[in-house]
């Protein structure tokens, strides 16, 4: 097995993300996307007490205990062939453990769902690390509007599988904390401003960045 590129350490703040081999569809429909991010909340645990599959059939013979996590979840967007997170890492190999145990749960599930087979994920997933707050606040707007880049929506507001309407408060989830990304701000309103501010901007450098050399 290669050695990790980047060291993952406890306290520290990383971009995660990955792709399906062959940029193959992650998610079919909108209940795949809800599976996932059950998936998610639930290997925060440590020590999960029964694979997801089948806490999902009888979630009430089971305990979960989130007073410890693998890592905090800060932001998040899932796209129809890829993923991005922004994780702090809180325990030793935190989101080793959390993306592998996530990764093969869902590709369990999907696999087995259309009766397919091999690997779902083009191999492990990539880190970098958030070196500062800076870095992160403009990471997470990259995220956000992913969706927008890809032209699947015309407001990151419209895309319902990204943590962007928790950052305005218009929904939420248990297991995204965004007070890292927030608190840099006086308001949602301005980390929405921020966020749109640099939309169409972002949508002209994925048209040319083919173009351009690495």
């Amino acid at each position: 097995m290669a050695l990790r590129k980047v060291v993952l350490t406890e306290g520290e703040t990383y971009h995660i993300f990955n792709k399906t081999n062959y940029n193959l569809p992650l998610f079919k429909n909108k209940h795949e996307f809800s599976v996932f991010l059950e998936a998610t909340h639930y290997y925060l645990q440590p020590e999960p007490p029964i694979k997801f599959s089948k806490y999902r059939k009888s979630k009430s013979k089971y305990d979960v205990n989130f007073s410890r996590k693998l890592v905090t979840v800060i932001c998040f967007c899932l796209m129809p062939n890829h993923f991005h997170f922004i994780l702090r890492q809180e325990l030793e190999k935190g989101i080793e453990k959390f993306m592998t145990k996530l990764c093969s749960s869902y590709a369990h599930y999907f696999n087995t769902k259309h009766e397919t087979a091999g690997s779902l994920f083009h191999g492990s997933f990539k880190s970098i690390r958030v070196e500062n707050d800076e870095q992160l606040l403009h990471l997470s707007r990259y995220i956000h509007l992913n969706p927008v880049t890809a032209y699947l929506v015309e407001n990151p507001e419209d895309y319902l599988f990204s943590s962007y309407l928790n950052y305005l408060g218009k929904k939420k989830l248990d297991f995204l904390n965004p007070s890292l990304v927030l608190n840099q701000f006086k308001s949602p309103k301005d980390y929405k401003k921020f966020v749109l501010a640099r939309k169409d901007y972002q949508r002209e450098l994925e048209k040319i960045k083919h173009l351009t050399l690495e």
